[in-house]
């Protein structure tokens, strides 16, 4: 039961979450071979100025060890 976190810059509309929201349901189902009522999507809104803080220290350098995606910037 994949429950997927997505952290975006403030500034996407409904219309565009719920995009990113199918399409991202749609690609686990395929790669993760569930079904897609096994599939829950929250995206949060951050704002600029608290990204280093909220997102990249926390959720990308703390938990580098099972970060299958790095990034390719460095905010620090």
């Amino acid at each position: 039961m994949p429950h997927i976190i997505i952290k975006l810059l403030t500034g996407r509309s409904d219309e565009q979450k719920a995009k990113i929201a199918e399409d991202v349901t749609q690609t686990i189902m395929a790669s993760a071979q569930c079904a897609e009522k096994s599939v829950s999507v929250t995206i949060e809104d951050v704002a600029p100025g608290d990204w280093t803080e909220k997102v990249y220290k926390p959720d990308i350098l703390a938990k580098a060890d099972i970060l299958y995606k790095k990034p390719g910037y460095d905010p620090l």
